[in-house]
């Protein structure tokens, strides 16, 4: 089905699209159909793939159908079975047609087949899989002439000869059908799956796979397993988060900071030069409080629960993922076909042919210095862009240390002078927000344009397969998003406050002349304002997809509902499609009513997706942000024990709203088999085992934890944590402060009060021989943060590999459904190749006498045949 934006007559269109493709054939519609046109340009052509074309590409994909029902039972009884009643779906749902032994079609054996009904034999996401196969192939040039450019359906969309071509929706989604034998399975999709209401029921997959096709399958069977597996991390960090609450009150630190006898006696150093004025400790009495509940005891034990988790997580779902295989029939899928099938857009553009090694025949191919040529100029292209977004991150850090020294002079001394909210905002606070934001919007403007950038670049490759294709996009984009999203991030978590100097000596971000001087954390630490950028980012992703969602919708909802109000005036029955075959005769209203209504609804976009791995037909095989969100939860997880919380909740909701907008906004998109999550498996093992490390330092340099339990366990065995602010901060002669770090107003309070200022580091104090120089404790704690790292390193990734060593990839009682299959499809052929030899041998007899010689030729000849 297409919209065809010309102004040639209905039996012109007609002829042409059977000059198109001898295999394709328009049905007998009235011819008033096709010249009604509302706007007298846009006119509506219905393509159908009879049986033939069907059984013919459906034996040149090698597409499996069913030879036999399957013998083998779907599960065991479990116990306790009768808990997961309340979140099942009826088995009609959950499986919409019984299970079956499978074979690659062949049509010169039809009769080997389970073939019941022609019109159903091939299931609707096949079907119109298999007439864009056709369409994205078909040329459309005059005999004789040699315009290979001209040819497929892309080009003809691209040029404006069509403005649209999809396959169409089953009939309204909102109604059942009156009819109870016609069943829409987009009512179903609906009614069971695309409501929020059902949130907590499992996905009807079967289903999902057979009406959208086996990718989006795939896709939803991902995000459903990975919600799944969030709930256990979401409780543990849960529970990680309520132990630093019921902890507040032991928190020995935190008390000593607000005390204004400890905390309100110790003056600390200015934070940046000139604007910052002396400030005192107990001013970041409610930053240390927030601190520890994220920044405790029980984080440890969290981030290797969660290096554990991730483990868990990958290699059950390679277990669902190989069940998920057999059962939708994808074993080797990639092997036989897309490593087999050559891009249309290959075949056009590559004029050069020489002998493929495995078919033996003739095929285009892209010369070496080509190749080259666009590799070199996709890496420049990637390079650009990447170093783009450093120096956006490297803007906003330059906007922290500059923002930072105004909010000091506005928020001198939060405790005295801001009594509303000074106590809520400190300048630290203020920067890290507004940076987080700023940052944040950055991010979405980058990701717009790179995500055109990187569909351009990859075209421009011209990769062979569609395979090749889907790795090296997805590739490039996730390369770009982890650079886009977790830059700032890694900023915070393992640079800011690490290259800081001390008072005299401080270190600056373009040296000295530039005024920029690094950033300090928190007498906290610098965990909070990790935390702080997580939310910004997480949360703020959530609300910008949704937001342009709605506001990309809006103007269509007019045209919906116009065209509902027509439906319903017209008391439109149902209208069983299955993919480009009508059932019954409707009048031409009916028809006019339904291609106008899939013709309004928006195309499948990036809008919703931000990736989509082929742009053949774009199709998703992870979005995205479902994989920065998985890094998010890994990476920096020790920062924030309630991400998989909140990652639980968005995913909860991002199935429900993807579900509907696929059945309810968006038209059909055309079907795409995927074996599996292809290169995002390999992303989120890397991911898994980056996020040992990266949580590692965390705790070991970002949080508090390593300088705590050395002052606990080697300096103060005896009295605890009690003294251990005072213990952290090194002195400093105000006296010996250079001129341009003095702050240029000085308030009433410090005048005459102290002569020393305090600052975060171990270093001697004025008047010792090795003054202002690490003391020992600095290097033990140095030592300490080392040997944690190579511990907690060692210790998950040890239990990592046993964990996944112990767990099998394939399920044993797949293994055992694959070999029996294998078994009957051997006993099964070889049952078929002599039935048809002994019907091959009586017909030999009956037709006509033969002599005993020619007889037996015969025979020898027929039996070589079939063998």
């Amino acid at each position: 089905e297409s919209c065809e934006q010309n102004n040639h007559s209905a039996k012109d269109r007609r002829a042409q699209s059977s000059e198109v493709e001898p295999f394709i054939c328009v049905p007998l519609l009235p011819l008033s159909l096709y010249q009604d046109s509302k706007d007298q340009k846009t006119y509506f052509l219905k393509i159908h793939a009879p049986w033939n074309v069907l059984a013919t590409y459906a034996d040149v994909l090698k597409i499996k159908v069913p030879f036999k029902t399957s013998d083998v039972p779907h599960s065991q009884d479990v116990p306790l079975e009768w808990l997961s009643h309340p979140f099942r779906l009826p088995e009609h749902i959950m499986r919409p047609q019984p299970d079956y032994f499978t074979y690659p079609f062949e049509k010169s054996k039809t009769d080997f087949f389970l073939i019941t009904d022609k019109d159903t034999f091939f299931p609707p996401s096949t079907r119109n899989r298999i007439v864009f196969y056709i369409l994205a192939r078909c040329p459309y040039y005059k005999e004789g002439q040699k315009e290979r450019d001209k040819t497929g359906i892309k080009r003809l969309l691209s040029n404006g000869t069509y403005t649209a071509a999809f396959p169409l929706h089953d009939c309204r989604y909102w109604k059942r059908a009156r009819n109870a034998e016609c069943e829409s399975e987009r009512y179903n999709l609906y009614k069971h799956w695309a409501r929020f209401l059902c949130f907590y029921k499992e996905q009807p997959l079967n289903l999902i796979r057979k009406y959208y096709g086996e990718k989006i399958g795939i896709y939803f069977a991902w995000l459903g397993f990975y919600t799944e597996m969030l709930f256990f991390a979401a409780v543990m960090g849960l529970i990680c988060f309520i132990y630093g609450l019921l902890s507040y009150e032991d928190n020995m630190s935190s008390k000593e900071i607000c005390d204004a006898d400890i905390g309100g006696s110790i003056v600390m150093c200015p934070l940046c030069d000139k604007k910052c004025p002396f400030w005192k400790l107990n001013s970041t009495c409610l930053s240390s409080w927030q601190s520890h509940l994220f920044d405790n005891e029980g984080t440890v034990f969290f981030a290797i629960f969660m290096g554990i988790w991730v483990t868990l997580f990958l290699e059950i779902w390679k277990r669902r993922q190989a069940r998920l295989e057999y059962e939708w029939d994808l074993v080797d899928f990639e092997e036989e076909q897309q490593q087999l099938q050559i891009r249309p857009e290959f075949e056009i553009r590559c004029t050069n042919k020489r002998l493929n090694k495995i078919t033996q025949e003739m095929e285009p191919y892209l010369p070496v210095t080509s190749k080259c040529a666009r590799f070199c100029l996709s890496a420049a292209t990637v390079i650009f862009w990447i170093s783009l977004i450093v120096a956006c991150i490297i803007g906003v850090i330059a906007y922290r240390l500059a923002v930072h020294a105004a909010f000091a002079s506005i928020i001198k001394d939060p405790m005295r002078k801001i009594q509303v909210v000074g106590r809520f905002i400190t300048p630290q606070l203020a920067t890290s927000v507004t940076a987080s934001c700023i940052n944040f919007v950055i991010i979405m403007i980058l990701n717009f344009f790179y995500e055109r950038v990187a569909v351009w670049i990859t075209d421009m490759e011209i990769p062979k397969t569609h395979l090749e294709y889907e790795n090296r996009l997805t590739m490039k984009m996730f390369l770009f998003q982890f650079v886009n999203y977790y830059s700032s991030c890694f900023y915070v978590a393992f640079f800011k406050g690490k290259f800081v100097g001390f008072p005299g000596d401080y270190t600056y971000m373009f040296g000295k002349r530039s005024k920029l001087r690094n950033e300090e954390c928190d007498p906290g630490g610098c965990l909070i304002e990790l935390t702080t950028q997580l939310v910004i980012v997480m949360s703020g992703k959530q609300l910008w997809v949704h937001t342009l969602l709605l506001i990309h919708l809006n103007y269509q909802l007019g045209l919906f509902y116009e065209y509902l109000e027509m439906g319903e005036m017209l008391h439109l029955p149902c209208l069983q499609y299955r993919d480009h075959i009508w059932a019954g005769e409707p009048d031409t209203l009916l028809y006019i009513y339904i291609w106008r209504l899939s013709c309004f609804l928006p195309q499948y976009s990036t809008l919703c997706f931000p990736l989509p791995l082929t742009t053949t037909n774009s199709l998703p095989a992870l979005p995205v942000f479902s994989v920065v969100q998985f890094g998010f939860i890994t990476l920096f997880v020790a920062s924030f024990p309630l991400a998989p919380l909140l990652a639980l909740f968005n995913n909860i909701l991002e199935i429900r709203v993807d579900a509907w907008k696929f059945t309810t906004q968006f038209r059909r998109p055309v079907a795409s088999k995927a074996r599996n999550i292809g290169a995002w498996q390999e992303i989120l093992n890397a991911v898994a085992i980056l996020s040992v490390v990266t949580n590692a330092f965390i705790i070991a340099f970002t949080s508090d934890m390593i300088p705590r339990m050395v002052f606990l366990y080697a300096y103060n065995e005896n009295a605890g944590m009690r003294g251990y602010v005072n213990n952290s901060l090194s002195i400093y002669n105000i006296s010996q402060i250079p001129v341009y770090n003095m702050p240029e107003e000085r308030d009433d309070w410090f005048e005459n009060s102290t002569a020393t200022c305090r600052y975060r580091d171990y270093r001697y104090p004025p008047g010792h021989r090795k003054e202002y120089t690490h003391t020992m404790q600095f290097w033990h704690i140095l030592a300490a943060k080392m040997a944690f790292i190579i511990i907690m390193e060692h210790v998950v990734f040890v239990v990592k590999f046993f964990v996944a060593w112990m767990i099998p990839d394939i399920p044993s009682d797949v293994k055992a459904r694959f070999k029996r299959e294998r078994y009957l499809i051997q006993e099964y052929l070889h049952n078929y190749e002599v039935e048809r030899l002994k019907l091959q041998l009586s017909a030999s007899f009956i037709t006509e006498p033969q002599s005993e010689m020619s007889l037996m030729t015969d025979k020898h000849e027929v039996l070589s045949e079939c063998l």
